[in-house]
């Protein structure tokens, strides 16, 4: 079997690339296409992952339509040069597209509600719409497949994550020690357009609060002031998951972010909201579930309610130890993502005609 995935953001490298070694191993021929985004190319080079650049990537939204039709030509070319039986990607109108264009299946994964214009340039051309079971929207019932998790197990779960006690060392850490990780986002995306953060005015007084409680660690897609700079986390990629499941506290823009931390065992906040002040954790599926299910994650619309909860939290010298216990219960909840999905596409003719 010729499966093709297409990578356009870090968090992808990690939701696939379990999948693609489990294939390899069965015998599959995997071909990634990938574009240059943040670490994405430094991930897939440190997990031995080769691919097809297609570096096409624009801020500027009349940019991104045109960026859209070229990297769908350069995608069209890659797709039938290694005639894929099927191809995989999240969120991802290119494949879709093509896939469309071309007759080969395209199975698209999703975990993300409010992104309208993603959705709209990618769901109606998807053959398959793959999304957690918690996941609000419904797309048509004869193309959306439902499973028990998250994005974030297929590589968290502890089948396949360990973490790696060395990233203490190399920020002169030990075991035990306080230390918070801050992210902030670079809100270029199409769905981040009209959200707003971290008030930038007031960061570094943010960060100087949070400081009174353990070290604190930026981790930032923008650029930093001066004042900021010296915060900044400086380890590789491969490195930032140790790094959250050792850490007191995760606080930040960052969704993907949040979550993983909320996985891990530590506790995470999220700060973000809609034009209109809602918190867009209440727009999410999963995080609802983190939160009111499993109360792994927190979400606010503003800074200073977040800052609140995580002084709270702070403070609590018990409540790591208390989301680890929160954490055991996830995991027992949950399937093995991982297995799932190299059981979808390997029956994927089965599994479509079943549904």
């Amino acid at each position: 079997m010729r499966v093709l995935f297409i990578i356009g953001h870090p968090a992808h490298v990690h939701l696939f690339k379990h999948v693609i070694y489990n294939l390899q191993k069965k015998g599959h021929e995997i071909k990634i296409i990938a574009r240059d985004k943040d670490c994405t190319l430094e991930l897939l080079n440190d997990y031995g992952l080769n691919y097809e650049l297609v570096n096409i990537y624009y801020k500027n939204m009349l940019l991104k339509i045109y960026g859209l039709i070229k990297t769908d030509l350069e995608v069209y070319k890659i797709v039938k040069r290694f005639k894929p039986d099927v191809m995989c990607g999240v969120l991802d109108p290119y494949i879709a597209q093509v896939g469309k264009i071309t007759g080969i299946p395209s199975i698209i994964f999703t975990d993300t509600e409010d992104a309208t214009i993603a959705n709209l340039l990618t769901i109606p051309f998807a053959d398959v719409v793959c999304t957690p079971a918690c996941f609000r929207k419904q797309f048509s019932p004869r193309k959306h497949v439902r499973y028990n998790g998250y994005h974030e197990l297929a590589y968290l779960h502890p089948k396949y994550f360990k973490p790696d006690p060395s990233v203490l060392d190399k920020l002169g850490l030990s075991k035990g020690d306080k230390y918070i990780i801050v992210r902030f986002i670079s809100w270029a995306a199409s769905h981040d357009v009209t959200l707003k953060g971290i008030d930038r005015k007031s960061e570094l007084e943010f960060i100087r609060t949070l400081e009174r409680y353990g070290q604190v660690f930026i981790s930032s897609e923008r650029r930093l002031n001066n004042k900021l700079e010296k915060y900044r986390l400086n380890i590789p990629a491969k490195d930032i998951h140790s790094l959250l499941y050792y850490a007191s506290l995760y606080i930040g823009e960052g969704g993907t972010m949040a979550a993983e931390a909320a996985i891990l065992g530590t506790p995470a906040i999220h700060i973000e909201s809609t034009k209109n002040g809602i918190p867009t954790g209440e727009l999410s599926g999963n995080f609802r579930e983190l939160r009111y299910k499993y109360d792994l994650l927190y979400y606010y619309p503003d800074q200073n309610q977040a800052l609140n909860k995580a002084v709270e939290i702070l403070e609590n010298d018990k409540a790591k130890r208390k989301w680890m216990k929160k954490r055991k219960k996830l995991i027992e909840d949950k399937i093995d993502v991982t297995e799932w999905i190299v059981d979808f596409i390997e029956n994927y003719s089965e599994n479509v005609n079943r549904g």
